[in-house]
């Protein structure tokens, strides 16, 4: 009888705990399915799967970048590249009325990159914060990538959203298109949100050394630069390389000092350019750049590949200047270009572009200071302004067909110089 009682209490227990496990197992599958409707809302939203008016108005960013790939692109003046201007376009630059005076916004970044170094983008704008325009080279696979991830950014990075213009460029056999069939890419990117998206881009970092992109696939940098700067209605535009980052408060120095004097129509605004240990943190001002600088964790940009590509900057004058403080931005000195200096500055919308037949390693940013020499402009150095460019570059970085493309540029490059007297006839400048 005793026996018989136990077994009794033993079902009971038993069964209650039966029960209990299958109302888990119902409410995790209540959970997995409403877990699976959210995912499949929120993808419709992202992909527009079922499209409806009051969808379309809730993610303009959708039919923009639909409309922009549905153009098909255009090419460059060589006909080897397609490019997608305006791909995805900032809310800074939505917002601008038409014929609105340029100087409203003063001065935009532009900067060039592959999808491999498209992650530097979020160290970028948080020190610049400012009007930003970046084009994107890709190849291949990289294309729908490069889509998916422009797209991706532009929906869950606020930043991005406000102050990013995205190009794209590719070879003109390829074509770029929406991502519908790429939802891999945005799986969890909801629950991450921005911090996800360049988590995904750090994925891709090391696919390929500096502009070993593929076989017979040449980075059109000078196209890209042309192609980054023509895409912002800026008055004026610092080109730089993505992996490098201008003082902080640049922006706002810059349109203080326009207040009191503005560049000569003649006139770039040179920023010397640096480079620092990876392991040391980027200095936002002249003081603590001057200090790591001291100490040899940061040098002059190129000091070891072609210290004489950045001599003519005069560093020694810029580093002992009476004026090391954070104070007003002004131009510490003028300078005419020296060969072969290779200078970062700010210009004009006016100045010359970019020579787009150079391309890979070599001359492709000496060819333009070079222009502008002939074409008459002086380089003013400013007070406290500068950029740095994250690592050394040292050696044994390169890929394997540098010297031999710095070799075939080279040759470019003189009859670039012969092309500037018939361009410049009246000049009395050469480089």
């Amino acid at each position: 009888m005793h026996f018989s009682k136990k077994c009794s209490v033993f079902k009971v227990v038993l069964s209650a705990l039966l029960i209990v496990a299958l109302l888990q197992l119902l409410y995790l599958s209540f959970l997995s399915k409403l877990h699976g409707k959210q995912q499949r809302y929120k993808y419709s939203e992202l992909f527009g799967s079922k499209k409806t008016a009051n969808q379309d108005e809730k993610n303009p960013r959708r039919e923009h970048l639909r409309y922009s790939l549905s153009t098909g692109g255009i090419f460059d003046g060589s006909g080897q590249y397609r490019v997608y201007k305006n791909l995805i376009k900032s809310d800074f630059s939505t917002n601008q009325k038409p014929g609105a005076d340029p100087r409203s916004h003063h001065l935009a970044l532009a900067t060039h990159t592959t999808i491999n170094n498209l992650h530097h983008l979020n160290s970028l704008l948080e020190r610049w914060q400012n009007p930003l325009s970046i084009a994107i080279f890709a190849h291949g696979q990289d294309v729908k990538f490069a889509t998916a991830f422009v797209y991706a950014l532009s929906l869950f990075c606020p930043q991005v959203q406000a102050l990013v213009d995205f190009h794209l460029v590719c070879l003109s056999g390829e074509m770029a298109s929406f991502p519908d069939q790429d939802r891999e890419h945005f799986a969890g990117l909801e629950e991450k949100g921005c911090s996800g998206v360049f988590a995904n881009l750090e994925s891709h970092r090391d696919k390929y050394k500096n502009y070993a992109i593929g076989n017979n696939v040449s980075y059109p940098n000078n196209l890209l630069r042309n192609v980054a700067r023509s895409g912002t209605d800026s008055a004026y535009v610092l080109v730089i390389d993505v992996d490098m980052i201008p003082s902080a408060n640049l922006h706002h120095q810059f349109v203080t000092m326009l207040m009191r004097r503005e560049p000569a129509a003649d006139e770039v605004l040179v920023l010397p350019a640096f480079e620092i240990r990876h392991t040391r943190k980027m200095p936002g001002s002249k003081p603590e750049l001057v200090q790591l600088y001291q100490v040899g964790e940061v040098r002059p940009f190129y000091d070891e590949l072609c210290p004489r590509c950045q001599a003519p900057t005069n560093y020694s004058q810029w580093i002992n200047r009476a004026s090391r403080s954070s104070g007003p931005l002004e131009v510490a000195y003028t300078l005419n270009w020296a060969d072969p200096w290779e200078p970062f500055y700010i210009g004009a919308r006016s100045v010359p572009l970019y020579d787009e037949s150079f391309r890979q390693y070599g001359f492709n940013r000496i060819s333009q200071a070079c222009e502008l020499h002939v074409a008459g402009y002086r380089f003013s150095v400013l007070s406290n302004a500068f950029v740095v460019h994250k690592g050394f570059k040292v050696q044994g970085e390169f890929h394997s067909r540098k010297d031999e493309e710095n070799r075939k540029n080279r040759v470019l490059f003189r009859s670039f110089k012969e092309s500037l007297k018939d361009k410049y006839p009246n000049s009395p400048r050469h480089c």
